[in-house]
C-alpha cells in the first residue's frame, strides 16, 4: 500500500526510499553530536588509548542504530513502541559511569563498568512494566530538577574540556622543577638522608602553560559562537543542527591552526565489524548494577514522559502495554550496549521535537536512520575522525549541549505551581542542594562504609533519590497524566 492510502496510520505510512534516506539523515545529524558526546566522556574518564576510545564511538553508534530499528520497528510482543523514535546514549548515566571509571581506570574499569550496564538492563527488562506504573512518583517538579542537576553536573565536563582537567597533564599547576631536583639530589644513593616516606610527593606550583592556553579558549568560544549565530539567523533544520555545524567549523580552524591532524583517521580501518566484549568478561558487582539501575528507572520515567508526549504529536493512543514495550525497550537497549562496549539507552527528545517541527509522522524514518547509525558504527575512520577532535573544540560545544539539559530541566519546571504550593519550592531547592554534594566537596563520603561509594558519589542519583522522597513527603502521589506530557513536550532540547 502507498503512504497514500487512507487507511495506514500516519506513523505507519511507507515513504519513497530517497525521501526516506533524506529524512532519515537528518534525524541522524540532529542527535549525532549528543550521541557521540558520552563515548568520549567516559572512554578519557578510563584512560583508554586513542583507538579504544574510537572503539567505543563506534560502538556507541552501532547499538543506536540497532536499539532504534528494535524500538522503531518492533521484536515480537515484548519490543518495541513501533513510533518514531531515535534511541541515544542518556546523559544521565554519564555521571556514575564517570565515578566507576575514574575509581577504576583501564582494561578492568571496563569489566566493572559494562557488568553494571549489563546487570542494569536485565533488571530494566524485568521491572519495565512496573516503571510504566510508577508515573505518579515522578511529576514535573521532581523530573524537571533531576534534569537541571544532570546538566548542570555534565558542565563540570565542558569546562575541563576547555580549559583542561583539574589532574594530569593538563592541570592548572606543574611540580617546580627546582624542587623536584632538589628532592631527587637529597635522596639519591649514598645521600644521609633517610628514604622518603611512601606517599610523600611535591605540591604542584607552577602554572602550567598547556592549562587554559589562549590558542584552545580562542577556538572553544569560536565553536561557542558559531552556535549562536546559527541558532539566531539560520531557520529550520540548519538550525536544528547547530551544534553539528558549530563542531565542525572548530575542527576546520583547529586544523588550519595545527590544533587537530588526521594520523589517527588514516591508520583506522575503512570497515570493520563491532564485537562484543573487546576489553574482556564483564565483571558484576552488586553495588554499581544498583546504582546504574536507579539510573535507568530515572531514565525509563523521562522515556514514559516522552512517548506520551510523542503519542499525542502522532495522534496515537499509548495504552499501557506500548508503555511497557517501550521501556523494555530501553532496558534491551542497555543490555546490547553493555555486551558491545557501550552505554545506556533512551529515547533523544531532541529527535521528539525534530517530529513536532517536521510534522513527518512515519516511524519508517526513524527506522532509515537507525541503518544510518549502524552503517555509520561499521567506518572506524569516521569514529577516528571524532575522537581526533581537540576537547577545545568539543567544549564550546559541550557548553550548549549540556547547558542545554540544565535549561530544560528549568523549562520543565517552569510549569510547576510554585505560587499556591510552597512545598514544590523546598523540594526543588534541597535536591538541587543535595546534588551539588559531590560535586563541590567530592571527598564528603570518606568515612562512609567503601561498598556504598558508587552509591553516593553520583548527584545526579542523589537529587532523583531526593527529590522523590521529599514530593512523596510534602505533596503525596497524585497521578496526573497531563501534567507529565506537557513536561515531556517541554523537554525537547534534552
Amino acid at each position: 500500500m502507498t503512504a497514500a492510502s487512507p487507511s495506514i496510520h500516519p506513523v505507519d505510512q511507507r515513504l519513497p526510499a530517497g525521501k526516506l534516506t533524506a529524512l532519515g539523515l537528518q534525524h541522524v545529524l540532529v542527535m549525532y553530536a549528543g550521541a557521540v558526546a558520552v563515548p568520549l566522556i567516559v572512554g578519557r574518564a578510563l584512560k583508554l588509548t586513542p583507538q579504544e576510545v574510537a572503539l567505543l564511538i563506534s560502538a556507541d553508534l552501532f547499538c543506536c542504530g540497532i536499539a532504534t530499528l528494535i524500538q522503531a520497528l518492533g521484536a515480537t510482543q515484548w519490543f518495541g513502541i513501533k513510533l518514531p523514535v531515535m534511541m541515544g546514549v542518556t546523559f544521565a548515566s554519564v555521571a556514575p559511569m564517570v565515578a566507576i571509571a575514574n575509581a577504576n581506570p583501564g582494561q578492568a574499569g571496563a569489566q566493572l563498568l559494562f557488568g553494571a550496564i549489563i546487570g542494569a538492563g536485565i533488571i530494566s527488562i524485568l521491572i519495565a512494566p512496573m516503571v510504566s506504573r510508577m508515573l505518579r512518583f515522578f511529576p514535573p517538579v521532581v523530573t524537571g530538577t533531576i534534569i537541571a542537576v544532570i546538566g548542570i553536573s555534565l558542565m563540570r565536563v565542558g569546562i575541563n574540556w576547555i580549559f583542561g582537567n583539574p589532574v594530569g597533564p593538563t592541570a592548572p599547576a606543574l611540580v617546580d622543577p627546582v624542587y623536584a631536583k632538589w628532592l631527587a639530589d637529597v635522596t639519591s644513593p649514598g645521600s644521609a638522608v633517610p628514604p622518603l616516606p611512601k606517599g610523600l610527593s611535591i605540591v604542584p606550583s607552577v602554572p602550567n602553560p598547556r592549562y587554559a592556553d589562549l590558542g584552545g579558549l580562542a577556538i572553544a568560544a569560536l565553536v561557542l559562537v558559531s552556535i549562536l549565530l546559527i541558532v539566531k539567523y539560520a531557520r529550520g533544520f540548519i538550525a536544528n543542527i547547530s551544534v553539528l555545524l558549530g563542531i565542525v567549523i572548530g575542527a576546520v580552524v583547529a586544523t588550519i591552526f595545527g590544533f587537530m591532524t588526521f594520523e589517527k583517521v588514516g591508520s583506522a580501518a575503512w570497515f570493520d565489524i563491532v564485537l562484543p566484549f573487546h576489553f574482556g568478561m564483564p565483571k558484576f558487582d552488586p553495588v554499581l548494577i544498583l546504582t546504574m539501575s536507579l539510573i535507568m528507572v530515572v531514565v525509563m520515567i523521562e522515556s514514559t514522559g516522552m512517548f506520551l508526549a510523542l503519542g499525542e504529536m502522532t495522534d496515537r493512543k499509548i495504552s499501557q502495554q506500548d508503555l511497557a514495550r517501550g521501556l523494555r525497550t530501553d532496558g534491551l537497549g542497555t543490555l546490547i550496549g553493555g555486551i558491545f562496549n557501550t552505554f545506556p539507552y533512551t529515547s533523544f527528545s531532541q529527535n521528539v521535537g525534530l517530529v513536532a517541527v517536521t510534522g513527518i509522522k512515519s516511524r519508517y524514518v526513524c527506522v532509515a536512520g537507525g541503518v544510518i547509525l549502524v552503517v555509520l558504527g561499521l567506518l572506524p575512520k569516521m569514529a577516528a575522525l571524532v575522537e581526533s577532535l581537540p576537547t577545545v573544540v568539543l567544549g564550546g560545544a559541550g557548553l550548549v549541549m549540556f547547558g542545554m539539559v540544565a535549561a530544560t530541566g528549568i523549562r520543565i519546571l517552569s510549569g510547576v505551581d510554585f505560587k499556591t504550593n510552597r512545598h514544590n519550592a523546598m523540594i526543588v531547592a534541597v535536591s538541587i542542594g543535595v546534588g551539588m554534594i559531590p560535586l563541590l566537596a567530592p571527598n564528603f563520603k570518606q568515612w562512609m562504609p567503601h561498598a556504598i561509594h558508587s552509591l553516593v558519589e553520583s548527584g545526579i542519583l542523589l537529587a532523583s533519590v531526593c527529590a522523590v522522597l521529599l514530593n512523596l513527603f510534602l505533596n503525596g502521589a497524585k497521578h496526573d497524566e497531563a501534567a507529565i506530557v506537557a513536561a515531556a513536550k517541554q523537554a525537547e532540547a534534552h
